[in-house]
């Protein structure tokens, strides 16, 4: 019989590392999911892939100058920590360990693992527009060369070959339901076991219990994920005071299973949850036109040029206002207007250059490593194949060769006050006679010269600069905008060893947590803002600190 040293509660990508860490160090390691084995890696698996790197080679060879000092300076004005006395104690520490990591160590450990980047670094967030606020200063996003695939890759083989070699036990369909808890310290799991289903990864599987299970270990690391898919906790969470109402018309970027239980489980035994008001969702959402989990959303990870209308149809002022610039500012201003959605019109010229799609599915040629599909698709005229198939299929957009006849499309799909075209007419209009110079007051067309500067934007990025209204650009897109739930950015309260800590702030023996569950580190490594890339970067890197523990305490 197995006899385990660890439990790692959940087979995402934290819950790999933590695994392939303390499995290096002779520790017997079994991982518990709720999901059968097509669901290895978890959400990670359906990434884009991107990681927070600075100073990196590939920076250095597009001409981007990055260093530790302006990669702190963007974290703490993007962070804005601001319970340093109590909930963002540990996860300020927590920052300052990553975004060192990030600048030495973090690529040379992932390189050994046989990791590499697309040659072109993103540039995402791009702030709020002040030196000492939120957002990267510099290009940082760099995507994985086999996107989130490849990076679940990493970890999930040499797993995969301690489970050969029967130092690695995989329970899957066994959902913990408790921490065991004797003498005050956490001595393994008990929980249900769940009917087979063999669902395809991501499809929403049965909750038929068929059994019951209990696990003892020295050490129980749960890396369980966060509540993305738990709109209801969501909502009940909701930093109305900060951002806004809650949206009532919210669509999920992550799958079924991303139900959030292991932390009130966790609470239960002891740990504090702390930043709980703190999360990240997206205004950029779209309804995928072919699902694989319930309310499946897609993100459009924009370039800059598109313009940008609440859904009052006045357009988003400031930085804010620029695609792609701040997500939480953006939101702000959507949810002011009382409604939960709002609009991008612009060109083909547009869509071609600057619409990506968040997720591995939805770029096969990054996340096959076909370099002659890759040249084929980014650089070939029209839409990559993905985009397009939305543009075609997507509910939420819209086609048309006036701009009379886009508004009454546009007006066909809304979800609240009809848009009035000549006012949009009017704002378009004066923007459109901003670009008849290589200079400007229009914030968002300052951006879009701005970004050009960079080489990799300017090549495969940003559209040039034109009228939305010159109709050899055309024809004209309208796309209706949605709120989209993705990550927590609060959590189990960690030390640096990811031990979760009680209520008094002491470590409760025996109990680790690593990844979305724990904020991504400390419960609250972000703060409130999310600089991107950071996600994966997080799950690996608190994920390998719990590996590393729970082998040093034995």
């Amino acid at each position: 019989m197995f006899k385990p040293d660890v439990v790692v509660v959940g087979a995402g990508l934290a819950g790999l590392v933590a695994a392939y860490e303390a499995g290096l160090r002779g520790n017997r390691v079994l991982i518990l999911d709720q999901e059968n084995r097509a669901n290895l890696g978890g959400q990670a698996f359906w990434s884009l892939g991107g990681l927070f790197l600075v100073d990196s080679p590939e920076q250095r060879r597009m001409g981007v100058k990055d260093s530790l000092d302006l990669a702190w300076q963007d974290w703490n004005g993007s962070a804005q920590f601001d319970r340093l006395a109590d909930e963002d104690s540990w996860g300020s520490q927590w920052a300052r360990a990553y975004v060192q990591w990030a600048a030495d160590g973090k690529r040379e450990y992932l390189r050994r693992l046989g990791w590499s980047a697309v040659p072109f670094v993103g540039w995402a967030e791009r702030g709020e527009g002040s030196a000492l606020g939120h957002g990267n200063s510099v290009p940082r996003f760099h995507i994985t060369w086999g996107t989130g695939p490849r990076v679940v890759e990493l970890f999930a083989t040499p797993v995969l070959e301690a489970e050969r070699a029967g130092r690695v036990e995989f329970g899957f369909r066994r959902r913990v339901d408790d921490l065991i808890v004797e003498d005050g310290a956490v001595v393994g799991v008990r929980g249900s076991v769940l009917a087979d289903d063999d669902s395809a990864r991501g499809v929403s599987s049965s909750r038929e219990v068929v059994g019951d299970f209990e696990a003892r270990a020295s050490a129980v690391i749960v890396t369980s994920g966060g509540i993305g898919h738990n709109h209801e906790l969501m909502r009940r969470n909701w930093p109305t005071d900060r951002v806004g109402p809650a949206p009532s018309h919210l669509i999920s970027g992550v799958p079924a299973h991303v139900d959030g239980r292991m932390l009130g489980i966790t609470e239960r035994a002891g740990g504090r949850i702390v930043n709980r008001d703190r999360m990240w969702a997206y205004t950029e959402g779209i309804h995928n036109w072919d699902p694989i989990w319930p309310d499946h959303a897609i993100r459009i990870l924009p370039g800059p040029s598109s313009m940008w209308f609440d859904a009052l149809g006045r357009r988003l002022t400031g930085m804010s206002g620029v695609p792609g610039a701040d997500s939480i500012g953006a939101m702000k201003q959507i949810l002011a207007t009382g409604h939960d959605y709002s609009w991008f019109v612009l060109t083909q010229s547009i869509i071609e250059k600057e619409f990506a799609l968040s997720g591995s599915e939805q770029n096969p040629d990054l996340t096959g490593r076909d370099v002659s599909f890759l040249v084929k698709t980014r650089l070939a005229k029209g839409a990559p194949g993905p985009v397009e198939a939305f543009k075609q299929h997507g509910i939420d957009f819209v086609v048309a060769d006036t701009l009379g006849e886009l508004v009454a499309r546009m007006n066909g799909i809304t979800r609240g006050p009809a848009l009035d075209v000549e006012e949009i007419e009017r704002q378009i209009v004066a923007r459109d006679r901003e670009m008849d110079n290589a200079f400007t007051k229009d914030v968002q067309v300052m951006v879009i010269h701005n970004a050009r500067r960079s080489r990799t934007d300017k090549l495969i990025r940003v559209a040039r600069p034109h009228k939305i209204l010159d109709r050899s650009h055309g024809p004209l897109i309208g796309v209706r905008l949605n709120i989209l739930s993705r990550k927590t950015l609060g959590g189990l309260q960690t030390n640096l060893d990811s031990q979760v800590l009680d209520a008094d702030g002491a470590a409760i023996p025996g109990l680790f947590a690593a990844g979305e569950v724990a904020g991504f580190g400390g419960g609250g490594v972000h703060g409130y803002n999310a600089l991107e890339g950071t996600f994966l970067g997080g799950c690996i890197f608190s994920g390998r600190a719990a590996g590393r523990a729970v082998a040093d305490r034995r």
